[in-house]
């Protein structure tokens, strides 16, 4: 469904809500600006508010005392954070923190549950993206078990360039060595690795993507599943 709303409505999944449904709900919204590094969320925290971005993206990050960081999601203008909020959990399951800064729709927990009691359109999209982040969450770690850094790597970049949508952003060798939960050696390889092989060009955090269908094929298949799983329930 096309509607003539501004940029702030820019968001795939409030997209696909009923004219009057939208209207109201970015009626509770505001529009924010996000910063990189940002923390939005903590574990077992209670959360203040939902973010739908629109042209920002989020990091979901995992933590567990005594061990490195593990990134497991990657939330941009195709989904939201605080998807939890659905099933009646006010708290975060997962550390986030912006990775791209950018604009988002931002809306205080209150007001959402509000939304969410007053549309039944906005409930059934909201499982089913629960659904496909579900999902993602389970393809993230047997990626991480199974697949090589290098195909892990060109697996982010894809996805991040996707929320991005632009080939070039910035990210550290250092901070893909967190997200990815490898040493910042294992990135600096794989890195380089890809770069030989012209498929990105990278110059201190500054990573632009020179041929997408290369970094596919570098990819392992967990990018194409996410894709598919996104375009089976949701599209």
């Amino acid at each position: 469904m096309q509607h003539t709303y501004s940029a702030r409505a820019v968001n795939c999944l409030l997209a696909s809500l009923p004219d009057k449904d939208l209207t109201r709900f970015l009626t509770a919204c505001e529009t924010v600006d996000l910063a990189l590094g940002a923390v939005l969320a903590e574990p077992n925290e209670p959360m203040r508010q939902v973010y739908f971005p629109t042209g920002c993206f989020i990091s979901l990050v995992s933590k567990i005392d005594g061990h490195d960081s593990l990134e497991v999601g990657l939330v941009g203008d195709e989904g939201m954070l605080g998807v939890t909020l659905v099933l009646g959990v006010d708290a975060s399951p997962l550390h986030a923190l912006v990775q791209g800064a950018g604009k988002a729709l931002c809306m205080d927990t209150a007001s959402f549950v509000h939304e969410l009691e007053a549309s039944p359109d906005l409930r059934r999209v909201l499982k089913r993206y629960l659904y496909i982040t579900m999902q993602q969450l389970a393809q993230s770690a047997t990626c991480t078990h199974f697949h090589r850094v290098e195909a892990r790597l060109a697996r982010w970049l894809l996805t991040a360039q996707d929320r991005a949508h632009s080939s070039s952003f910035h990210v550290t060798h250092e901070c893909l060595a967190y997200l990815l939960g490898v040493r910042r050696v294992g990135i600096t390889r794989a890195a380089t690795a890809l770069h030989n092989r012209k498929l990105i060009d990278y110059r201190r955090g500054d990573v632009t993507i020179l041929d997408r269908a290369g970094l596919k094929a570098a990819s392992c298949e967990c990018y194409a599943a996410d894709k598919a799983s996104y375009a089976r329930v949701l599209g």
